[in-house]
């Protein structure tokens, strides 16, 4: 399959990693897996992009990496997008990170009003429902900090940049 889009995230720290990471070992342990992309770290997505827009992208990640030190985030509530296939954990929206989205936006329209997330699990809505039990017995609400922005071309997963935020 030929890459789709790009995408800016904003990385979490080391410390929402290993949350995160125990989060989903709980569901593993229950016995669900998902299918969400392996390999990325635990992230809130800011913008997409076409991919011919990669330059622009990579400008946009530089200028705004630049301009803003780490941004706390208060994950205080879990999730589930509609059709039920995505189960998430989601900061407050606040101010900081509102400034950080809109100075990562691409000039595209983006497919979806932008929801700040983490996503937890993928899978097909029977499955998240049954997961959603187990992910609530171990969610505890933290402040996490974006550390960096990552950009990334999707499907499959090829990354382009690493821009820690100064």
């Amino acid at each position: 399959m030929a890459e789709q889009f790009l995408t800016l995230m904003a990385d979490l720290d080391d410390e929402a990693q290993v949350l995160l990471s125990r989060w989903y070992h709980s569901l593993q342990e229950a016995g669900f897996v998902g299918v969400q992309t392996p390999g990325l770290p635990y992230h809130i997505s800011l913008s997409t992009f076409p991919l011919e827009q990669e330059k622009e992208a990579v400008d946009i990640a530089e200028k705004a990496a630049a301009s803003f030190a780490p941004v706390p985030v208060h994950f205080s509530h879990i999730g589930m997008f509609a059709g039920g296939k995505i189960l998430f954990a989601a900061p407050e929206k606040d101010g900081k990170l509102t400034s950080l989205q809109e100075a990562c936006r691409s000039g595209a329209p983006q497919q979806y009003p932008w929801t700040p997330h983490a996503t937890i699990l993928i899978d097909e809505p029977e499955t998240i429902h049954a997961a959603l039990p187990v992910f609530v017995k171990s969610f505890v609400p933290f402040v996490a900090r974006i550390t960096r922005l990552h950009l990334c071309a999707f499907w499959p997963t090829r990354e382009i940049g690493l821009y820690d935020l100064k």
